[in-house]
């Protein structure tokens, strides 16, 4: 589409041509009314307010420094309420800095932040602050860790936008070495944390290349990324996408996903003897997003004991993801996931395009008889839940396993499942594998509906087809 801006006095500002829904526009200047119009429609808005202007150079930040973190930190710390602190074009080697309240972080084109190696410049983030506040996390559970390269600890009404690249330097170091465990007393960094905030924005820019999960907003309300670009080498381990646990009204518009493991992991803390994060993560909006390669393109759990409700998957594209929409719990976690709605999807070489998983063999116990047997179990508080998902208007081309596959408990069957048109060709090439990560299940290839202990509300249009490896204009997003 054809777009043009114009300022308040009609006079033709920026112009050019988007293919995208979610597009960004650069260079406005703050106070200032605009109005833009593509093709036939238009949008007033007014850019806020700014009180000052800083550069990061201006505060001795240079290129070839060894590690400019002091430096932009005491920017930081300088900036009044309102202000921009300004990244310029140009590679930034940086440790971590930590952000504050009423702050734009802008990232100008060409511009890098990127995370050094030496692991002995990285704060680390202990288990709980002095308030007892959960404050490190790793999967669910309070863990001490290292800051990440962008941290943001109680900020409220904070900006991270333009066109710029934050970079986690997870290829630099030995970051990816040890994915699951603790060195120098702390778990890995991600490379933008969020930790009790309120109001934050990020648009525009790249996040990439993280030590471990990409963007982590925890025990946070109000989070929106719109047209983000997040990318990590596939191989690179636990390098989720956009991880947003115990957060209320997130918003996630026109994000493009290329990663290592799941492009959008929506969690809830899990029960643990070190204790976990226990808020419900709620109200998730998802929208023309573009998920290509990962674990998992919208997922739901495995740490999911806070409960996770009200989420909305619209008119977003994924392709060569293992899963689609993937819901993962097990015995012993106790919450709720319900309330989840995927519509007007399209899937390309999506191994199984929906995955509901009540036998997840997550942790030291995930095989054990306990979690694994299909006999029914008491229920308890620690029994997890599912109900109410909905899945309409789907398009997946050359599905490998299964259309879908739901595994509930015996005790504690999925109910509420809705699936309403829904289009699957196969990929002749496909080999049998396994529709879930759970014990006793067997390989498939070309699957349908697989169910066991799961109660259907409605099931009406599906079409199994032969296979088609393009996708047609009709359904295109």
């Amino acid at each position: 589409m054809s777009w043009s801006l114009f300022d308040g006095e009609s006079a033709l500002v920026q112009q050019g041509e988007t293919d995208n829904v979610v597009f960004m526009l650069s260079n406005l200047e703050p106070d200032r009314d605009y109005n833009l119009r593509v093709g036939d429609a238009e949008c007033a808005f007014a850019t806020p307010v700014e009180s000052a202007l800083f550069d990061i150079a201006d505060y001795g930040a240079r290129c070839d420094a060894e590690d400019n973190a002091a430096a932009i930190q005491t920017a930081i710390n300088a900036l009044p309420d309102h202000g921009t602190l300004r990244v310029p074009a140009g590679d930034w080697p940086c440790g971590p800095l930590f952000l504050k309240s009423r702050m734009t972080l802008l990232l100008e084109k060409n511009a890098r932040l990127m995370g050094i190696a030496d692991r002995s410049r990285y704060a680390i983030l202990p288990a709980r602050d002095d308030k007892a506040r959960v404050l490190g996390t790793w999967e669910g559970v309070a863990e001490a860790c290292f800051a990440s390269l962008i941290t943001a600890v109680d900020c409220t009404d904070l900006a991270i936008t333009g066109e710029g690249v934050i970079d986690g330097g997870g290829d630099r170091g030995d970051w990816w070495t040890w994915p699951k465990e603790t060195r120098d007393g702390a778990r890995r960094p991600r490379t933008v944390f969020i930790s009790h905030c309120e109001r934050v924005t990020l648009s525009g820019i790249t996040v990439c290349n993280s030590p471990s999960w990409t963007i982590h907003p925890v025990l946070s309300r109000a989070i929106s990324a719109f047209g983000i670009f997040v990318r990590n080498d596939p191989f690179s381990p636990n390098t989720d996408g956009f991880d947003p646990e115990c957060c209320v009204d997130v918003s996630l518009k026109g994000v493009f996903f290329s990663v290592g493991d799941d492009c959008i992991a929506i969690k809830a803390g899990k029960r643990d003897p070190k204790g976990g994060l226990d808020q419900v993560c709620e109200n998730i909006s998802i929208e023309n997003c573009r998920m290509e390669r990962g674990h998992g393109g919208v997922v739901i759990g495995s740490e999911m004991s806070g409960s996770v409700r009200n989420v909305t998957v619209r008119r977003c594209s994924l392709s060569e993801t293992d899963r689609g929409l993937r819901i993962k719990t097990r015995r012993g976690r106790g919450g709720v996931v319900e309330n989840i709605v995927m519509e007007d999807c399209v899937m390309d070489a999506v191994l199984t395009p929906l995955a509901i998983n009540a036998f997840y063999f997550c942790d030291a116990d995930g095989k054990s008889d306990a979690v694994q047997t299909r006999t029914p179990q008491p229920v308890t508080e620690t029994t997890p839940h599912i109900a109410n998902i909905t899945v309409r208007n789907l398009v997946a081309h050359n599905v490998a396993v299964a259309a879908a596959a739901f595994f509930g408990l015996p005790e504690a069957p999925i109910t509420g499942i809705t699936l309403e048109t829904i289009h699957i060709t196969y990929d002749p090439e496909a080999v049998a594998d396994v529709p879930v990560m759970a014990c006793n299940i067997e390989p498939v290839r070309h699957g349908g509906i697989i169910a066991e202990y799961a109660q259907f509300d409605s099931q009406s249009g599906l079409v199994f087809g032969p296979s088609n490896r393009s996708l047609p204009e009709s359904v295109a997003v």
